[in-house]
């Protein structure tokens, strides 16, 4: 062969390769925006149950999905100024009237936000990898989670109910339409198969198992590294010692929309105030002197007035929030209804070595991906609840002494729709109780979880759990509802509550045997761990 002819023959290979890589995006571009024709009934297996997508036409198909998306931010956008009007033009509200529409603005222009990131990220990457497609996921489910809060905002009187009736009457219907858009999704397994990979005990060589505390990373190598290493850009102290004596006088002087790491470091010291984190202060740290010795404290509850999202001591939008060594307590206490100590609505939280005190509702996980490690979390009723989806590893989750004739329920989650990617997975803690209940637990029911919403998803595996659970394990909401669309599991957990043969019979609840099947529920598959955690820099685990 002559040497043209290799030239030749050289550059027809690389035009193959050309070709074909070209032909393997554009497929992987039709995979992710194909719209879903049809959704599976409701399985009793609590892997995924998102939609499996036929193909269609890539160009149509993303049309038609934008669009969507689109009409879902006008929507929004439009109610935000029909809540604005109602609430500047209503002279008859009531003051909870007014702070539930004041919750429901902010969630919707969350939506809005989140929504428009969604169109950017169309707009700069025409070829979308499967990591973008469940961040797309997990903005729209996070729209239905965030209607649905606004919706429950009006729920706690009848004439509250009577009210957000009348009122959504006249607001568009973003809900559904968000649920158009996330009908459109394929799943993350169907896209990943496109490109050769599997959900199910995928390790690349570019990602590290795990952070575990005790091994190369270290607990106290990571607080040297964070205490030492990296100084922080800000200190709180309620001494007058620091920069600021309050926790939210130094987040309002974070950047907003920060890429680095932004630490407040916030010393030993109780600081009695409601702190919030809004959505544009991004990538901030609060980092603590210890969970017992650094607290947050508040007590703003549904009986003092307030609704369920807006009592919340610290309450975190900004994406990427980390906490360490901190306690965020409301101490409203057990009659005072729905009482919030921290909501998390920040995408790929991570909170480590952090306590979470109250009664009901004591941690709202409200939406978007979150990571809890070696957290102690108490309360009595719903005090796991929201609509994240939410991984909890190596954490003391520990029911405290209701009022009597209450009964204790460690969660209730809140998916409405069975292709959101939401759900609750408790992974390798202890279940068990403080100390004031131990004495009197034989006059108290306590359970697992409950469904909050329709299609309620829980999932309990390789944790131990003691006595204080009732053998039923789980418990129903009103009647019979959800109880065959829920999805509540457990796998491989031990003592004394784990017993099993008392357990509920619902169709909706299951024993997982399959070490395949609950790897679905890992930090690594459930909230896409491998890609995120790291960066964290606290321990953590990716499979079983």
């Amino acid at each position: 062969m002559t040497e043209a002819n290799q030239h030749n023959l050289s550059i027809s290979k690389k035009n193959k390769k050309l070709v074909l890589a070209i032909f393997a995006s554009f497929l992987l571009v039709a995979t992710i925006i194909a719209i879903v024709t049809g959704v599976n009934s409701q399985k009793k297996s609590t892997q995924n149950d998102v939609a499996h997508a036929k193909l269609g036409k890539s160009t149509s198909s993303k049309a038609d999905f934008l669009l969507q998306v689109n009409r879902s931010i006008d929507a929004a956008q439009s109610n935000m100024v029909a809540l604005s009007k109602k609430k500047a033009t209503d002279k008859t509200l009531k003051a909870p009237q007014k702070t539930a529409i004041e919750d429901c603005h902010q969630n919707h222009g969350r939506i809005v936000s989140d929504l428009k990131e969604v169109l950017a990220g169309f707009n700069a990457d025409t070829t979308m990898k499967p990591q973008d497609a469940r961040d797309v996921h997990a903005k729209i489910s996070s729209c239905l989670t965030s209607d649905n809060s606004c919706r429950d905002g009006f729920s706690h009187s009848r004439k509250n109910k009577r009210f957000r009736a009348k009122l959504f009457s006249a607001l568009a219907d973003v809900k559904g339409s968000c649920a158009k858009a996330l009908g459109m999704i394929p799943s993350e397994q169907t896209a990943e198969m496109a490109i050769g990979l599997t959900t199910t005990n995928r390790k690349l060589k570019e990602e590290d198992d795990s952070n575990e505390g005790g091994g190369e990373w270290s607990t106290d190598r990571l607080l040297f590294q964070l205490s030492s290493l990296t100084p922080p850009d800000v200190v709180v102290a309620a001494d007058g010692s620091g920069d600021y004596t309050t926790v939210s006088a130094a987040v309002a002087v974070a950047p907003d929309y920060s890429s680095k790491r932004y630490i407040i470091r916030i010393k030993a010291g109780v600081y009695r105030e409601n702190v919030e984190v809004p959505k544009e202060k991004s990538n901030i740290m609060f980092l603590g002197d210890g969970r017992k010795t650094t607290i947050i404290t508040g007590s703003r509850s549904v009986a003092g007035g307030s609704t369920t999202y807006h009592s919340a001591t610290v309450a975190v939008e900004g994406q990427k929030f980390l906490a360490r060594d901190i306690t965020f307590q409301n101490t409203a206490g057990p009659s005072k209804y729905q009482a919030v100590a921290l909501r998390v609505e920040s995408d790929l939280a991570a909170f480590y070595k952090c306590g979470v005190l109250g009664y009901q509702n004591t941690l709202h996980v409200h939406s978007n991906r979150q990571f809890f490690r070696s957290c102690f979390i108490s309360g009595t009723i719903d005090f796991i609840v929201g609509d994240a989806a939410a991984v909890f590893q190596d954490c003391d989750i520990q029911a405290r002494r209701p009022n009597p004739g209450q009964t204790v329920t460690i969660t209730a989650q809140g998916r409405s729709n069975p292709t959101q990617n939401t759900g609750i997975v408790i992974q390798k803690c202890r279940i068990g109780v403080t100390s004031d209940l131990h004495a009197v637990r034989s006059n108290f029911s306590a359970y697992l979880g409950r469904p909050w919403k329709e299609y309620a998803r829980t999932v309990v595996m390789q944790s131990s759990i003691s006595d204080v659970i009732h053998p039923a394990g789980w418990n129903g909401l009103k009647g019979r509802f959800a109880l065959n669309t829920l999805s509540f599991a457990e796998y491989e957990n031990s003592g004394a509550g784990a017993e099993t043969s008392r357990r509920v019979t619902w169709e909706g609840y299951k024993m997982i045997t399959s070490a395949t099947e609950a790897q679905n529920f890992t930090a690594r598959n459930f909230i896409d761990g491998s890609s995120w955690l790291k960066s964290t820099t606290f321990p953590f685990s990716l499979d079983l």
